[in-house]
């Protein structure tokens, strides 16, 4: 097993261990876009965890190196990627900045808080990827501030077929520290979901809109 699967597997074990990840086929939620789904995602309760979150802190900055070299900034996306943004920042030694959804009605209206030079290279930090709409949405906004925009770092994604186009289509990269397939692998080593549950899981991938559970 090469290292970054390792290291996928790992976070994907972490993620399931503090239920930051609950899978539950049996009974689906419902998400606010309507879709009924048998996964819910909290990356955020990783910062509560000190040995996980220092984990991924550290893994955040070799996928940064490994995939885009060392950036003059890093840009967490509110709110899920400003603390875990901060962290990274902080161990690369470079600056921080955190991007609203949409620009302050007051003050000075800003989107982008912190300081950000044109020119100057960012790797943008999610905790999660579903269709990547509002991740792009920030990468938008600091291309429009003239930013150089090396590509995206997550926790983790859905794999979904949408995000994948809509980061084409905005000619993005995106790098994760896990993803679904590896997730279900993990549950399924680890007993966190039966065998039975998988089939179920792996439908809800392909087609997570008209799902139903």
């Amino acid at each position: 097993m090469n290292n970054r699967i390792e290291s996928e597997l790992k976070v994907a074990e972490f993620l399931l261990q503090i239920k930051a990840v609950r899978l539950t086929p049996s009974t689906p939620i419902t998400w606010a876009s309507g879709w009924k789904s048998p996964i819910y995602c909290d990356n955020r309760k990783t910062l509560s965890y000190p040995q996980i979150r220092t984990y991924i802190r550290q893994q955040f900055v070799d996928l940064i190196t490994e995939e885009y070299g060392k950036p003059d900034v890093i840009a967490g996306v509110a709110t899920g990627g400003i603390a875990m943004g901060a962290l990274v920042a902080q161990d690369l030694g470079i600056p921080f900045v955190y991007v609203r959804s949409s620009a302050k009605a007051h003050g000075l209206t800003n989107q982008i808080e912190g300081v950000l030079e044109k020119g100057q290279s960012v790797v943008v930090l999610e905790d999660l990827v579903s269709t990547g709409k509002s991740s792009l949405n920030a990468v938008m906004a600091l291309k429009e501030a003239g930013a150089s925009i090396k590509g995206m770092a997550a926790i983790f994604t859905y794999g979904f077929d949408a995000a994948e186009e809509n980061f084409k289509q905005a000619n993005c990269k995106l790098a994760t520290l896990t993803n679904y397939e590896s997730l279900l692998q993990q549950a399924l080593n680890t007993r966190f979901v039966k065998d039975e549950e998988i089939d179920a899981l792996k439908e809800w991938r392909k087609s997570p809109s008209t799902w139903n559970g």
